[in-house]
């Protein structure tokens, strides 16, 4: 059998094709007999226009739904869209309705969140570690460096506990903008003992009298999604760059969102890298993370993508502006969370 013709979908099509010829097939022997008679063309005329609004009521009761339908199919099959798959306004049949319904209903989404957030916490350190264990040893360490006045040391260390406490210890999903900024301040002060003068960070507000600097830090985002930004900014961005570079977090609220934009003035990428970052980008990708970003260390942004549009839906999420050797520009989306 031919692999075309597996699918009832491709039979169908086939059927109606041959039905659509079928008809135009008898118009135009109809027209060809009524052309030899005097009253022949008014019957003609009627049964072409019959033909016709067959033809359009098939269209739009048929095949507008059915190409809809299969749209959707298609974005899901990409990864595009989760939700509206058990959504679909036209079901081929009642039960391929009831078998999306029972796919919907055997999903897991929170677990699936967690096993997003478990990846987002273990990757950051490549292994898993004990924490108690990283914890004491690096305590060990900086009691040794301060001992020996070795105060830098000591203060590196402290930082580094710091980060990997905030990193991998149990939380719930969703922590304060504050905390993640108060993060990425300890990942900037250890990221200075390596870059020293040549990176800058600053974080401005774009406030209005709805929402002050204090309102725009108490609002909620998973934890762990401004890490992996930076450090993309970071080591893709500024560390090939000659001269000093910048990096600069900015964070607004509107009436329904929050917006984070993590820009700065590296490399910038090449336009076919672009496209391919945020076409991943749109899509729901529920394999484990894998490529560039994973191998480099850090929290791969995909993965952070996927939990911001499993957590809050398919509207929200990561998209990346760039020009190569202008810099680039990180847009997060995230709804007003307060609780």
């Amino acid at each position: 059998m031919s692999v075309k013709l597996k699918y009832i979908s491709k039979r169908l099509l086939i059927c109606a094709a041959a039905a659509e010829l079928l008809l135009l097939l008898m118009t135009g022997y109809i027209w060809l007999v009524s052309l030899e008679r005097s009253a022949g063309p008014i019957l003609a005329a009627f049964f072409t226009l019959a033909v016709f609004l067959v033809n359009l009521l098939g269209f739009r009761l048929v095949v507008r739904p059915y190409r809809e339908t299969k749209t959707i199919y298609e974005q899901f099959a990409m990864g595009h869209v989760l939700n509206d798959l058990f959504d679909v306004r036209y079901p081929y049949t009642p039960e391929n309705e009831q078998a999306i319904r029972k796919f919907n209903e055997m999903i897991d989404r929170s677990n699936l969140v967690n096993v997003s957030k478990k990846q987002a916490e273990y990757l950051a350190l490549q292994n898993q570690i004990n924490p108690h264990f990283l914890y004491n040893t690096l305590e060990g360490i900086r009691s040794e460096a301060l001992i020996a006045g070795l105060d830098s040391v000591a203060e590196m260390t402290e930082a580094l506990a710091t980060f990997f406490r905030y990193t991998i210890s149990q939380v719930e999903n969703l922590v304060p903008l504050e905390d993640e900024l108060a993060n990425i301040e300890n990942y900037y002060y250890i990221q200075q003992f390596r870059f020293g003068d040549k990176l800058a960070l600053s974080i401005e507000y774009d406030c209005d009298e709805d929402a002050s600097e204090l309102d725009i830090l108490q609002y909620r985002l998973p934890k762990l999604t401004l890490q992996p930004i930076v450090e993309n900014s970071i080591y893709h961005g500024i560390e090939r760059k000659i001269g000093k570079g910048h990096l600069t977090i900015r964070i607004g609220a509107s009436d329904s969102r929050l917006r984070i934009r993590v820009s700065d003035d590296g490399l910038g990428m090449a336009e076919d890298k672009l496209h391919q970052l945020n076409e991943k980008l749109k899509s729901l990708f529920l394999d484990a993370v894998e490529g560039e970003s994973s191998r480099q260390g850090g929290i791969a942004m995909v993965n952070v993508n996927n939990r911001i549009k499993l957590l809050f839906g398919e509207e929200y999420g990561i998209c990346v502006y760039s020009h190569e050797g202008a810099g680039t520009d990180v847009l997060i989306n995230l709804p007003l969370v307060q609780e």
